[in-house]
């Protein structure tokens, strides 16, 4: 079962899909989520969210801070600033 991912900004939902793997910056450090991860909830600093989808495609988006929670394979991504690099697609 793959992970369901929801990024959103402030005013929008920026990305949302499956993914096999995503990885970001919290204050803590790096932190990178598979499907059966533990539950958490971490600050994010201002970095770069990493997303793999279950097709192998890369999701990269420029957040400024936030959090990050993972709970039953459900990731969430919420920062007041999210945008998707080039390259990178909406769904």
């Amino acid at each position: 079962m793959p992970l369901h991912v929801e990024l959103v900004s402030a005013d929008q939902l920026v990305w949302a899909g499956e993914a096999s793997m995503v990885v970001a910056r919290t204050t803590d450090g790096e932190i990178g989520v598979l499907t059966g991860h533990s539950p958490v909830l971490g600050v994010l600093v201002g970095s770069e969210v990493r997303i793999t989808t279950v097709d192998g495609e890369k999701i990269v988006a420029s957040v400024d801070g936030g959090f990050f929670s993972v709970d039953h394979d459900r990731v969430t991504v919420v920062s007041e600033s999210a945008a998707l690099s080039s390259g990178s697609s909406a769904t």
